[in-house]
């Protein structure tokens, strides 16, 4: 099993860490951005997209970093991290579809901003990132996770980008209950850290 993956990347790191977190240990090949080796044609044949992650296993290839979340909970049969009753799956599905809109409009779309520098309006998308935290620290009160009473991928693909948010400029002390998120999910046995970037709000940290 390989992936395909970028250290800084949140979505890479969503395929890396769950895979720790099930006790796989894949071949991590770092695909190099700044050479444009997203864009060769070799890469383009396992995801035309060029995007990162990918997981190569056994011949099956996955694009998308929720998709390989969802591969790797059926692939080890762990219906704990991916339940398979209607309403389990639509709760962990409803988190996925807000990784990939809110969470990447608002805090990823942030810090990609100071990490990679894209072209962004900081104000705008650090108020995105805001109305998602404020959204998540009241469903937060209560519970300890987000879709079930036990982790879920739901909480695994939501981690990276809100870890890491402050170094898009996002301050996350107004928001208790998110960190305390954070902190359980990094307390998990196999839990691997997405590196950290000294810059945004974590340049002087």
């Amino acid at each position: 099993m390989k992936i395909h993956h970028v250290p800084l990347s949140g979505h890479a790191h969503r395929a890396v860490l769950f895979a720790s977190l099930l006790g796989l240990k894949p071949e991590l090949v770092e695909v190099d951005l700044a050479a444009g080796a997203h864009k060769q044609p070799e890469f383009l044949a396992l995801n035309p997209f060029g995007q990162v992650p990918v997981l190569e296993d056994d011949g099956v290839v996955v694009a998308d970093s929720n998709a390989i979340l969802v591969y790797l909970a059926k692939k080890t049969g762990r219906t704990d991290w991916l339940p398979e009753d209607p309403a389990g799956a639509a709760a962990v599905q409803r988190w996925l579809s807000v990784a990939a809109g809110e969470l990447a409009y608002g805090p990823c779309a942030a810090r990609l901003i100071t990490v990679f520098g894209a072209d962004f309006n900081a104000e705008e998308v650090i108020s995105r990132a805001h109305v998602l935290l404020a959204r998540l620290e009241r469903h937060l009160s209560g519970r300890q996770w987000l879709a079930a009473d036990h982790p879920t991928i739901a909480d695994v693909a939501l981690y990276s980008y809100l870890a890491r948010a402050p170094e898009g400029n996002v301050d996350l002390s107004a928001y208790g209950q998110v960190r305390a998120f954070l902190a359980r999910i990094e307390a998990l046995p196999g839990f691997v850290a997405i590196p950290e970037t000294p810059v945004g709000l974590t340049a002087n940290a």
